[in-house]
């Protein structure tokens, strides 16, 4: 199908719009990145528990649903950075790469929206949004999928520049909440990632149901 032709728009559209709901938030101390476990197909769900947030590196992850193979792509690179230069791959680095992939892929493209998301140990996080054909914006919070309009509502009434971990996944796991509220292609769980000076870690059931986890 023809990029340029109106129909594969509407293709587009109707393929990755459809479910699911991811965020992230950077932070002065790391990223958190939070999205829901339901996988559809239409009005088909397909599955309840999808881990949609992948482990790149100990510093680095990636929210994806569908491309799978992508994410072995980058763990390998990042893999081989760490090896050969003694230190980890950094995040902007990661997000080119993944932006470099998805545009040589440009004419039969993979029908996804990822978030790259990490903690160098420097400054603040990093989140890159990264879409289908290669293009990539950086950002302070993100939202991606059918329940983003209900996401970006909390998420921009709540982020703050000055935000740590601990506060922030409180903040992903309401918003994600919201959306499966709201939304009918997201829902079943809530899954979240915290990667800070502490490395990649994903929150326990407990800790999310204290955060108030309730949808």
């Amino acid at each position: 199908m023809n990029p340029h032709d109106n129909r594969f728009g509407e293709y587009l559209e109707e393929h990755i719009k459809k479910g699911t709901t991811t965020c992230a938030l950077t932070c002065k101390d790391g990223v958190v990145l939070a999205a829901d476990t339901r996988a559809s197909a239409g009005f088909f769900i397909a599955d309840r528990h999808v881990m949609k947030i992948q482990k790149v590196d100990n510093h680095l992850g990636m929210t994806i649903a569908g491309g799978e193979n992508l994410v072995d792509i980058m763990r390998y690179n990042a893999n081989i950075y760490r090896i050969s230069n003694k230190k980890p791959l950094p995040v902007g680095s990661a997000a080119r790469l993944c932006s470099n992939v998805l545009f040589n892929q440009r004419y039969y493209p993979y029908f996804v929206q990822i978030i790259i998301a990490g903690y160098d140990g420097q400054g603040e996080g990093q989140i890159c949004n990264i879409d289908l054909f290669g293009s990539m914006t950086s950002e302070r919070f993100i939202s991606t999928g059918s329940g983003s309009p209900v996401a970006y509502g909390y998420l921009e009434s709540e982020f703050k520049p000055d935000l740590g971990v601990d506060d922030a996944y409180k903040i992903a796991i309401h918003s994600i909440a919201a959306a499966i509220r709201r939304n009918a292609g997201t829902g079943d769980g809530i899954n979240v990632v915290i990667i800070d000076k502490n490395g990649y870690r994903e929150l326990s059931k407990e800790a999310k149901l204290a955060a108030g986890a309730v949808y």
